[in-house]
């Protein structure tokens, strides 16, 4: 049987007490300095419900760096404006590989895998680029309407610190315009996308801005951003390629289309019923917060919500 909405806060609060007596909990992402310094005991969770209500505990107001969760919403306001046209660009399969692999692409011609992978996101982000002028902008203004909240912004310190150390992000670029997948100038790409991942939001922000998934497409203000058909589409992808390579052990514990970022953040979606997003920064080694997929794994079984 599955838990009534009024329950959600009794629920998150079960949860918080679990993480604070959770020992381990991973570190903090260091290859992107301005992210080393968050303590990666911090944590914090929401559950927005398809009216816009929310529950949170925890840090569930402390804006984070959104990093890699922010692929979901450029890929769904892409998939929008082009529909189809998209798939022959970016595939839909899992990579097996490290997010930020070039082997992969030579393999398979430039086309990336899936566009949760740092080459499928840059190729996301340039075909936004080319049909807004302003793909960062896009999704910035995107997020503050979802949200409600409009002080969302991206962190320069963190869009700086992207920016000197990625030359693999570059490398990724340079190689896929070389096979004719990249129509803008890479520095003005590169540009685009280290400001879209450094946007900082809460766990409320992003719980919020997540509920078109969960309304079927269906944006905050009743508009329609995508079919039914296309928000499944973006689900299923969450559910297959969203926390990088361990896809297949997230499905199993948590049951959820999700979408992880190294910032410690991760979303997820109950279709029809609610969106979630916890906060951790301690990572595991593939790149997910550890108490935050604790949290949506105990979540899940303490509701009984799940797409399986």
């Amino acid at each position: 049987m599955t838990i009534m909405s009024s329950q959600f806060q009794p629920v998150l609060d079960s949860i918080l007490a679990e993480i604070e007596r959770t020992p381990g909990r991973g570190r903090s992402a260091d290859y992107i300095p301005a992210l080393a310094a968050f303590d990666p005991r911090r944590f914090g969770m929401a559950v927005a419900e398809l009216d816009g209500t929310v529950y949170g505990v925890g840090d569930w107001q402390q804006p984070f760096s959104a990093q890699s969760i922010t692929k979901v919403f450029t890929l769904a306001l892409d998939l929008a404006r082009e529909g189809d046209e998209l798939w022959e660009h970016v595939g839909r399969e899992p990579s097996g590989n490290p997010f930020n692999s070039l082997v992969q692409l030579e393999y398979e011609d430039g086309i990336p895998r899936n566009p949760f992978i740092n080459a499928g996101a840059l190729v996301v982000t340039d075909r936004l680029q080319t049909r807004s002028g302003d793909a960062a902008g896009e999704l910035l203004s995107f997020l503050r309407a979802e949200s409600g909240n409009l002080a969302l912004d991206f962190d320069q310190e963190v869009a700086a610190s992207e920016t000197a150390h990625g030359d693999r992000n570059a490398a990724l670029a340079h190689f896929m315009k070389s096979y004719g997948n990249i129509d803008n100038d890479v520095p003005v790409l590169l540009d685009q996308y280290f400001r879209q991942c450094s946007i900082a939001a809460s766990c409320a922000d992003l719980a919020l801005a997540t509920g078109f998934l969960a309304r079927h497409g269906i944006r905050a203000d009743g508009s329609r951003l995508l079919s039914r058909s296309q928000a499944k589409q973006v689900n299923a992808v969450m559910l297959t390629c969203g926390t990088y390579d361990a896809a297949g052990e997230f499905a199993y514990r948590v049951g959820l289309p999700g979408k992880s970022g190294v910032g410690g953040g991760i979303i997820a979606v109950v279709p029809g019923r609610c969106t979630l997003c916890v906060w951790s920064p301690g990572l595991d080694e593939r790149g997910n917060s550890v108490a935050g997929v604790a949290a949506l794994d105990r979540f899940t079984t303490l509701t009984g919500l799940s797409v399986f």
